[in-house]
Parts: structure tokens; C-alpha cells; sequence
């Protein structure tokens, strides 16, 4: 008999228990601008604890929910997050990197690292001066399109923008004339926190097609 999971179970759990993360933040996508969505999962002994995504408007973010969910079941846990926790907070609030330390969680499984500049591998390193076991990169694949709008943005300085019949997962539509300073209008939208808007097809689609602007 083993004391514990085997090696190959222990990786097949951290699969499922980031699906189940990604699932989560996939569930309110397009309702958390302008922060991205993302998901939290804690699990103890094997058994989820606590779970959470961001909340619609962006705030609370994912960790500050299932933390104080978990309460002392946290301690010694596993917590399985898409986007890597901030390292500081542009309100000046406490980091979710905070949240988890202070919990007394022991593993941090992250999906996606977080370029912004309240991230940008502070977060990983945080947690990893606390004494906190991290790894990254698992399940980034399927977590990317939670972010691709976001890490987008990050590059660009505008949202990204794609042809959609309905805008199911978008933080908004974007309306404009299809003659207008297509760059500067997205631009003004990044500035304020969007990252994946959407069109219909027609002439302002055809129009940021020709610009460069559209993502297929």
C-alpha cells in the first residue's frame, strides 16, 4: 500500500481540477470587463473545498472568493487558477498572491502567466518567497482563449475584435462607422478596459479586415 496518490493520478487530479477552474472563468466570460474572468479552485486531501470565478464587473476576483470559502480547509490545500494571481492591486487592496499566502495554501497551479504590470511574474514570485510550491503552464492551451483578448490588449493597447452573430463571451459590441479612425476608437476602448468586442459582418467588418484590425 502507498501513503498517498500515485504520480499519475496526482497529475491526472491537477488536470481535472484546472478544467473545472477554466470551465468556471469560461462561465462568465464577457461579463467581468475590465478585469479578464478568471477561475479558482481549491482542493484538500482531494475533495474541491471551495470554488470560484471573478465576479460579473470584475470584482471580487476569483481568489478573494474562494479563499474565505475554503476558511481553514484552505490550509495545506491545493488552489488551481487560470491566470496567475496578482501580485499587487491597482486599488491598493490586498493581492490575490496575498489571499493565498495568508490562507496557508501549500500549491499553486496556474494556467496562464499574467503580462500586465500588476502581474508580470510578480505574483509567481511572490508565492514562491512565501515558501508556496508553484507551477505554471498547465491546461494553457484550453486557457488561452480566456485571455487572448486581455494579452491583446496588453500588446496592442486595443481590444481584440472578431466577427460574432450574437457577442456570446464579448465584453461588448463595438459600433462604429466604418469610415471613421478605426485605431483610435479601438484604442479609446482598450483605455477603458476592454479586450474582446465584436461586430456583425458588413462594412465595418470589411473595413477592419483591410486595416489589420480584425482577428480571424
Amino acid at each position: 500500500m502507498t501513503d498517498g496518490p500515485s504520480e499519475a493520478q496526482a497529475a491526472s487530479d491537477d488536470i481535472r481540477f484546472m478544467g473545472r477552474a477554466i470551465a468556471l472563468a469560461r462561465g462568465n466570460m464577457g461579463k467581468t470587463w475590465p478585469n479578464p474572468s478568471v477561475g479558482c479552485v481549491i482542493v484538500r486531501d482531494g475533495e474541491v473545498v471551495a470554488e470560484a470565478a471573478t465576479a460579473a464587473g470584475g470584482r471580487p476576483h476569483a481568489e478573494e472568493q474562494a479563499v474565505p470559502a475554503a476558511g481553514e480547509k484552505a490550509h495545506g490545500a491545493t488552489a488551481y487558477v487560470t491566470l496567475e494571481p496578482c501580485g499587487a492591486r491597482s486599488s491598493g487592496r490586498t493581492s490575490c498572491s496575498h489571499f493565498l499566502i495568508e490562507a496557508g495554501v501549500a500549491r499553486v497551479v496556474i494556467a496562464a502567466v499574467d503580462p500586465s504590470p500588476f502581474a508580470s511574474g510578480r505574483g509567481v514570485e511572490r508565492l514562491k518567497k512565501a515558501g508556496l510550491e508553484v507551477e505554471t503552464g498547465l491546461l494553457a492551451d484550453q486557457a488561452a482563449v480566456l485571455y487572448e483578448g486581455y494579452l491583446h490588449r496588453v500588446e496592442t493597447g486595443r481590444p481584440m475584435v472578431r466577427i460574432s452573430a450574437d457577442g456570446d463571451g464579448f465584453d461588448a459590441r463595438f459600433a462604429a462607422s466604418a469610415k471613421a479612425d478605426l485605431t483610435t476608437e479601438l484604442k479609446r476602448l482598450g483605455e477603458a478596459g476592454y479586450t474582446r468586442v465584436w461586430v456583425g459582418p458588413g462594412d465595418l467588418a470589411e473595413a477592419l479586415a483591410e486595416q489589420g484590425l480584425l482577428t480571424a
